[in-house]
C-alpha cells in the first residue's frame, strides 16, 4: 500500500506544528521520520492513521483519500502504534493481541484458524509468546511495548505506524524490532516509524523524513539526509557523520 501526503498542514491546541510537508512512502520499504521534539512528528504520524484532520492538504491511500476509506477498510489496513503504550483495561496478554485481529473478523464471528495462527506468529515474533497468560498491567514497561508491537502485527497490516517503538525497550528487544520492521517491509508492507534514535534510523530505513519547526528539510536516502550540515540545521547540534565498514552509517555529537 503507498502512502501519499501532498502539501499537508496540520494543528494541534490551535498551533500549526505541520505546514505543508509532501512526502511518499512505498510498500516494501521503512521510512523513518526524525526531528527534534515539537517537530510535528508524532502529529504527522497521527494524520497518516487517520487519527488528525488536516488544515489543508490530503492523505491518500493507493489513490484513495483517506478521509473517504471506509473505517473498517482502514482498521484492516493500517496498524498504528501510539507513543506511551497505555492499556486501560487489564487483558492477559494474549486477548490484548487478539485485539489486532477484530477488523479481521465478521461482527459476533469467533476466531477463525487464520486469527490464530497469526495471533501466534505476532507473538513469537515480538517474543511475549512466555507471557500469553500474564495480566498486561503486571508486566515491565519493555514486556508491555512487546506485547502491544505483537497487537499491531497480529492485523498482518498493509501501513505498519510506530511512534517511537523502541522506547522502553531493552537493547536486545530494540535490535528485534528493528528486525521485525524490516521482515514486515519486506513481506510487502509500507513501515513509517518515528525515532529519536538517529543511529537506528540509520540502521533501518530506506528513506528519511527530516522534520524540524514542522517543516521537511530534507527527504532521501540515509546517506543523504544524515549529513552534518542537515542534521546541526535540525537539532541546532554539530554532528559527527562518517561510514564504518561493519557498522554502516555511525552518527555522533562533536
Amino acid at each position: 500500500m503507498t502512502l501519499e501526503i501532498d502539501d499537508l498542514s496540520l494543528s494541534r491546541g490551535g498551533r500549526q506544528v505541520v505546514a505543508g510537508v509532501s512526502a511518499a512512502f512505498a510498500p516494501g520499504s521503512v521510512s523513518v521520520i526524525l526531528g527534534p521534539n515539537g517537530a510535528g512528528k508524532s502529529t504527522l504520524l497521527d494524520a497518516f492513521a487517520g487519527l488528525r484532520t488536516a488544515d489543508a492538504g490530503q492523505v491518500r491511500l493507493n489513490g484513495v483519500a483517506l478521509a473517504d476509506m471506509p473505517l473498517r477498510e482502514r482498521a484492516r489496513r493500517i496498524g498504528y502504534l501510539p507513543q506511551g503504550g497505555a492499556v486501560h483495561w487489564n487483558l492477559r496478554v494474549r486477548e490484548l493481541v487478539a485485539l489486532g485481529r477484530l477488523p479481521h473478523r465478521g461482527a459476533f464471528a469467533g476466531e477463525s484458524e487464520q486469527d490464530r495462527a497469526a495471533i501466534a506468529r505476532a507473538m513469537a515474533a515480538a517474543d511475549v509468546a512466555a507471557l500469553a497468560d500474564r495480566p498486561v498491567l503486571a508486566l515491565s514497561g519493555g514486556e508491555r511495548a512487546r506485547a502491544l508491537l505483537a497487537r499491531v502485527l497480529a492485523g498482518e497490516p498493509e501501513l505498519l505506524l510506530a511512534d517511537e517503538p523502541l522506547a522502553n525497550l531493552d537493547p536486545r528487544h530494540a535490535v528485534d524490532a528493528l528486525r521485525l520492521f524490516r521482515n514486515a517491509a519486506d513481506a510487502g508492507a509500507a513501515v513509517v516509524l518515528v525515532l529519536h534514535d538517529l543511529q537506528a534510523a540509520a540502521r533501518v530505513a530506506d528513506r528519511l523524513l527530516l522534520l524540524a519547526d514542522g517543516r521537511c528539510l530534507a527527504q532521501g536516502a540515509p546517506a543523504e539526509v544524515l549529513t552534518p550540515a542537515l542534521l546541526a540545521k535540525a537539532y541546532g547540534l554539530q554532528m559527527r557523520v562518517w561510514r564504518d565498514t561493519h557498522a554502516g552509517l555511525m552518527i555522533n555529537p562533536r
